[in-house]
């Protein structure tokens, strides 16, 4: 089955400054496919600077790759005519960090539910509009009669970004594209958002990518993760696997970091060492050696492929030197494995 989306070796590079130009690497030959026939949710993690914000707008269209694809259906999204374009634009939302940004604060909240019924041809009707505006609300935990009609700034942050995830459900996307949208709002209204995500995955079959770098709540919502360094993946695969059991020094670090409800377990077990210049990485060998306590000569000298540990994951670490090789177009086989 033709994924709806997929990264075919995408890489996408930043250059900058005026006397002396400078190139950075955001994401490094990245490969990823959502499906259409398992609808599950996808966390992309990974600290700041790993790259996972370049590979949502590289998906949802808004950047081009440097070099590589990005396919929509199996056809190259820049490719596509104006009609197919349209239809991506439908059938992938996306919901963003920020739940201010997304309005204009001229125009009440209704706007941002109106416009795209009126420019997808949604409703036939005025009362068909307003139908459709309350179902998608209420479908997110809010009550209609005490939300439209008001101007952004008179809601608060929490219903202002489930607002944004009921305009992405009018338009009864296959993916969403949901980038860090628990963290800016307060703590009491991150189960309410999240448990939303939940819903539009569970009962409307809705494929999400959860971009976070949070893995407290990546464990409790999604069913894989695809873990990013500088660019690269570290290690993909079933959630729970990773997060209770991680295999790669770096996927370590990070659940290292989680503050567990345990008294008696320490944060940051695993130490952060340093052998060599960690912002200027390599293009030979494994770019997480410069802070890796398990680094070995060949992991300074090559690029380590990606490693099939078991069934349910995979990792980009020579200490796993043996286990038989994935293809890094084959990701795609383990994510679709795993559905909790």
């Amino acid at each position: 089955m033709t994924p709806i989306l997929e990264l075919r070796n995408a890489t996408k590079t930043y250059s900058g400054g005026l006397l002396r130009r400078r190139s950075t690497v955001a994401l490094d030959q990245s490969y990823l496919a959502v499906g259409e026939g398992q609808p599950a949710i996808t966390a992309i993690a990974g600290e700041s600077g790993s790259g996972k914000t370049t590979m949502g707008m590289l998906l949802l269209g808004f950047i081009q790759p440097t070099e590589g694809q990005v396919l929509y259906r199996g056809k190259d999204l820049a490719t596509v005519d104006k009609q197919e374009l349209k239809k991506f634009r439908q059938e992938v939302q996306a919901i963003f960090q920020d739940p201010f940004e997304v309005y204009n604060p001229f125009y009440k909240v209704d706007h941002l539910l109106t416009v795209p019924i009126a420019k997808f041809g949604l409703a036939e009707s005025n009362e068909e509009r307003q139908e459709k505006m309350e179902s998608a609300l209420t479908s997110v935990g809010l009550r209609p009669e005490d939300t439209l009609g008001r101007y952004p700034h008179q809601l608060s942050g929490g219903q202002r970004q489930r607002i944004t995830v009921a305009r992405a459900l009018i338009l009864n996307p296959q993916v969403i594209i949901a980038d860090e949208p628990v963290s800016m709002v307060d703590a009491s209204l991150r189960a309410t958002i999240l448990e939303a995500l939940r819903h539009l995955n569970r009962d409307l079959g809705i494929s999400i990518l959860y971009i976070t770098h949070d893995l407290a709540t990546a464990y409790h919502i999604c069913d894989n993760i695809v873990v990013l360094y500088q660019g690269s993946v570290a290690e993909v695969g079933d959630v729970d696997s990773i997060i209770l059991d991680p295999k790669h020094p770096y996927t370590r670090l990070l659940v290292g970091s989680i503050p567990w409800p345990d008294p008696n377990r320490r944060w940051g077990e695993e130490a952060i060492t340093s052998q060599g210049d960690v912002a200027n990485v390599s293009s030979v060998g494994c770019k997480f050696a410069p802070r890796c306590r398990h680094a070995m000569d060949i992991c300074r000298q090559s690029r380590p492929p990606l490693y099939q540990i078991d069934d349910s994951r995979a990792t980009t670490c020579f200490l796993y030197q043996g286990a038989p090789e994935l293809p890094a177009n084959q990701i795609g086989t383990i994510l679709g494995r795993v559905s909790r």
